[in-house]
């Protein structure tokens, strides 16, 4: 497989190419259309006084005309289309070297009260999520984020295949991609699904038939008022009557057209994206259940939709003024689109939620792909049941650049805790995070930041970073306390594997030693797994009670006046301490 930069390089100049050559086309299809219509228009002129060469001229130029006009719509989506493709490739050309500001952050997806989101910098500026996400619908953005914020740890395996897979299909993803950039959809799948679920009709079964009945007898009107065998004012009683039906319904087709209009582009949307996933060959379970949930009927999901899409435009027709009035005065249009719209709503109706589910899937499960195709050397963990949770090889936090990133071989076994202590900035709070992140990646399915990692599913609960809230009334050690006591109570149910950062913070050294310790031991005789930093070092020595308890540390050294870090971990406890020489350093004290 090529790599990421290379291949995307390679991709960009290709839709450049592409798009200046459409751009080229266009041009010329612009000015064969002009040259067509003026030759049309100089030749009529020219024969007008021969009725037979006056109408072949014309009919000629119309179907010409027309078929140009056609042509030319279809090369401007085609350039659209490249021109989508051009912008992924540059923007994961832009990820690759670091700048993702045209990327979504997920910071609607913040939540303090989660067991682990808020701590790990999992959403927000600079977050995983702003890594990770390439998700082109609001249903599948979320869908993400409700991944990424699982803590499932069942079938990790065939997430695993299932990424795998779709890595392998850089492609088909960039194409489901770009077709979904080129329709904006502003209105959210739960709203489209409520309407439809909730629809009560308005249009009589009979409404079947009456509307073509009525323009046909419009269409016999209409021909015997040209061959002169009735007078005019007939058929426009007939028209007012057509009016007078269509004003009866005005106010509930006017309701369902704009909840249908809230629809349209959904679904001119979604039959493309349906139609990529149903052509799509796969292997894994998990990708071919949900495939599946499209293919079970007897017409295609995508084709299901594109009729709908279809009636919809048709609908949307209404807004002409002069078709509006003539069509429901002569044709009774706005009730016979409604009748459409209402019979597939009652056909279909128990069916789109998952319909609109499995497109979600798909979206999220290409950014997760397009991150494991970004970062060829990360490796899936190796699944085990054994006692040890995790053991990793040069183990890395994934939104540090590798060129600066120092990476760690770490191993814990189940039930131990342990205890990290160190200098300030010495890289406490960043492998706190690794960890946190490792975990969350290998229980999504991704491969994770090691060269190798042997890992045994556990659910992840951390207290990182608590904060006071002026709004809630809440102190800082109140809200500290009450994150610890909302991982107590989840213990009850559940193991988890639990990180803490330096608790406590919020009361006096004395009082904090004594609370810290007692909560260790908590944790400890619980038989949970987890580690702790802090710069108590008083609680290292609860490693003499316990032998589940062990001490790891990261090292400062101080040396002609400066400060190093190496941000290894190592066994023991840390006993140089920093934050003297920093304040001296810097002219504080």
């Amino acid at each position: 497989m090529a790599k990421p930069l290379d291949y995307y390089s390679k991709e960009q100049l290709k839709y450049k190419d592409q798009v200046a050559g459409l751009q080229n086309k266009i041009r010329r299809s612009s000015l064969i259309r002009l040259g067509l219509f003026v030759s049309t228009a100089i030749l009529a002129y020219l024969v007008f006084g021969n009725t037979n060469f006056f109408i072949a001229i014309l009919l000629v130029g119309t179907i010409l005309f027309t078929w140009l006009v056609i042509s030319h719509e279809r090369l401007v989506y085609k350039k659209r289309l490249a021109e989508q493709l051009l912008k992924i490739n540059t923007v994961e050309i832009e990820a690759i070297n670091g700048d993702y500001s045209s990327l979504s952050k997920g910071h609607e997806f913040i939540d303090p009260h989660h067991f682990y989101s808020n701590d790990i910098d999992l959403f927000g500026k600079g977050s995983f999520f702003h890594l990770l996400n390439r998700t082109t619908t609001k249903s599948g953005k979320a869908t993400l984020a409700a991944i990424l914020t699982a803590n499932d740890i069942h079938n990790i395996k065939e997430r695993q295949l299932a990424i795998d897979e779709l890595a392998k299909c850089p492609e088909w993803r960039q194409h489901f991609m770009a077709l979904a950039k080129m329709v904006s959809v502003e209105i959210e799948n739960e709203t489209i699904v409520s309407w439809i679920q909730n629809y009560t009709s308005f249009v009589s079964r009979s409404m079947k038939h009456i509307p073509a009945i009525f323009s046909g007898i419009s269409i016999i009107l209409i021909l015997n008022i040209a061959f002169g065998f009735i007078p005019f004012s007939i058929l426009s009683l007939w028209f007012f009557l057509g009016l007078g039906i269509s004003t009866f319904y005005f106010k509930r087709v006017n309701r369902l057209y704009q909840n249908a209009g809230n629809a349209k582009e959904t679904f001119k949307q979604y039959h493309k994206l349906l139609n990529e996933i149903e052509n799509l060959n796969l292997h894994s379970g998990l990708l071919n259940t949900t495939q599946l949930k499209i293919k079970t009927q007897q017409k295609k999901a995508s084709l299901i939709f594109m009729e709908f899409s279809k009636i919809l435009d048709a609908f949307d027709q209404r807004n002409n003024m002069l078709f509006g009035i003539l069509g429901n005065g002569l044709l009774l249009w706005d009730l016979h689109q409604s009748y459409k719209i209402e019979k597939w709503i009652e056909k279909y109706n128990s069916q789109v939620e998952s319909w609109f589910d499995v497109i979600a899937f798909f979206d999220a499960q290409i950014s997760l792909a397009n991150y494991t195709f970004n970062h060829p050397k990360y490796e899936f963990p190796v699944l085990n049941k054994d006692e040890n949770i995790l053991d990793g090889t040069l183990l890395g936090h994934p939104l540090i650049n590798k060129k600066t990133r120092v990476d760690n071989n770490f191993l814990i076994k189940n039930k131990d805790f342990m205890i990290i202590t160190g200098a300030n900035m010495a890289g406490k709070s960043t492998f706190l995070r690794t960890v946190s992140l490792t975990i969350v990646m290998a229980n999504v399915g991704l491969p994770v930041c090691a060269k190798k990692l042997n890992y045994s599913p556990t659910k992840l609960i951390t207290s990182m970073r608590t904060s006071d809230s002026l709004v809630d009334e809440s102190s800082y050690f109140h809200a500290e306390i009450m994150r610890l006591k909302f991982i107590v109570d989840q213990m009850k149910d559940e193991q988890y594997f639990i990180i803490l950062d330096e608790i406590l913070k919020g009361t006096n050294s004395k009082d904090k030693a004594i609370g810290s310790r007692k909560f260790v031991e908590r944790l400890v005789k619980s038989g949970s797994t987890g580690i702790i930093a802090t710069h108590d070092l008083s609680l290292c020595d609860i490693d003499k009670e316990y032998d589940q308890i062990h001490n790891k540390y990261f090292d400062a050294l101080i040396k002609d006046e400066e400060l190093y870090f190496d941000y290894q971990l190592k066994e023991g406890v840390c006993v140089n301490m920093n934050a003297s020489f920093l304040l001296k350093k810097m002219g504080i004290i």
